[in-house]
């Protein structure tokens, strides 16, 4: 009786951890959470979300204040192509992959070269464009210079603060000393003013500046650039469906020519510079 009252024990038991094992099973799983990615959500919203920061020619206020350039063509045909909506948010450049982290907007599209620091951080497409940094200097301070001579520790170079100026001017004149702002305007301005000898950026924006003041400015390089880094839109991690979205417009644009003309207008030609407000 006794060996066989634990045998009816543990019979009960396999029986009811067999039954609960069935409830189990029958009942339904946990819904989980799937995340849309950012082109089924820009796609509902209607509204496609792109970080940008002021920088002629690339993107600029015209005199009625109304925003152009070459990222705006882009934006705006990217989001056509969409059938979207394009919200764009002005952010100050040092702000520009931080907020993109923080959810912000969807997309970064402002000139924004690779580089490996950037590429730790957020994934880039393939090159929508691509850019190189050209030198203008002060005509007084820095008189028929070679590229050689701004590399002393005698010289001030002048950039935007966060941008590839930096890593160039820090790579090619290693002895210089710079002094960094946040947008090009106050750059170039400590050039006009005498306090540095020269500005790093960007082409076409020192030659900008030199047809503005042709008394004070002049480019070194002959309006030749020193450096060639390629330009892409900037995303956030862990979305390989919108990255392949993105290069596909890219691809298609790129080989119907509509990236090559547009590029000519607002970084050959200067029929664009009607839109500038006069100094």
């Amino acid at each position: 009786m006794k060996h066989g009252g634990k045998l009816r024990y543990w019979l009960a038991l396999v029986a009811v951890i067999s039954i609960l094992g069935l409830l189990s099973a029958c009942a339904p799983a946990p819904e989980v959470e799937v995340k849309e990615d950012l082109i089924t959500e820009i796609t509902k919203r209607g509204v496609m979300r792109v970080g940008l920061s002021e920088f002629v020619p690339w993107s600029f206020k015209d005199k009625d204040g109304e925003l152009r350039g070459f990222e705006i063509d882009v934006i705006n045909k990217l989001a056509a192509d969409m059938g979207v909506e394009a919200e764009i948010i002005p952010t100050e450049w040092s702000g520009l992959i931080p907020s993109l982290l923080t959810g912000k907007f969807d997309v970064i599209i402002a000139g924004m070269g690779i580089v490996p620091e950037r590429a730790i951080k957020v994934n880039f497409t393939i090159p929508y464009d691509y850019s190189g940094m050209s030198i203008n200097a002060n005509k007084e301070l820095a008189p028929d210079w070679s590229l050689e001579d701004f590399n002393s520790p005698d010289v001030i170079i002048s950039v935007r603060l966060g941008t590839t100026a930096v890593d160039a001017a820090q790579k090619y004149f290693p002895e210089a000393t710079l002094v960094q702002f946040d947008n090009e305007a106050a750059c170039e301005q400590e050039v006009i003013n005498g306090n540095a000898h020269a500005v790093v950026a960007s082409a076409p924006e020192p030659e900008n500046w030199v047809n503005k003041h042709p008394e004070i400015l002049y480019l070194p390089l002959k309006g030749q650039t020193f450096t060639r880094e390629p330009i892409s839109f900037a995303l956030r991690k862990g979305d390989p469906d919108a990255l392949a979205f993105f290069n596909a417009w890219i691809t298609l644009n790129d080989w119907e020519g509509w990236l090559e003309e547009t590029h000519q207008y607002w970084f050959v030609g200067d029929d664009w510079s009607i839109y500038l407000e006069e100094e």
